[in-house]
């Protein structure tokens, strides 16, 4: 892991990929002697069902196929 000047920290992909940490993902950090234990905050711990669905989200940020459409032909045709 790597701390930026800001404090932020870079977390692995296998970590987050095993964890499901995404973008905006609540995580808990304690200690255990000179250890520091990582771990992805529960639902419950961060606001019950809407935090789980708002992980839900994004997790799967970016992930739909429009087959080719742009954005706003995607919207359109929801519109219509």
């Amino acid at each position: 892991m790597r701390v930026t000047e800001k404090g932020q920290v870079t977390i692995p992909r296998n970590v987050r990929r095993k964890l499901g940490i995404v973008p905006g993902s609540e995580v808990e950090f304690s200690l255990q002697d000179d250890v520091a234990i990582l771990r992805r905050a529960s639902p419950s711990d961060v606001g019950g069902e809407v935090a789980e669905f708002m992980d839900h989200i994004r997790r799967h940020k970016g992930t739909m196929d429009l087959g080719g459409m742009s954005a706003d032909e995607f919207l359109r045709l929801l519109r219509d």
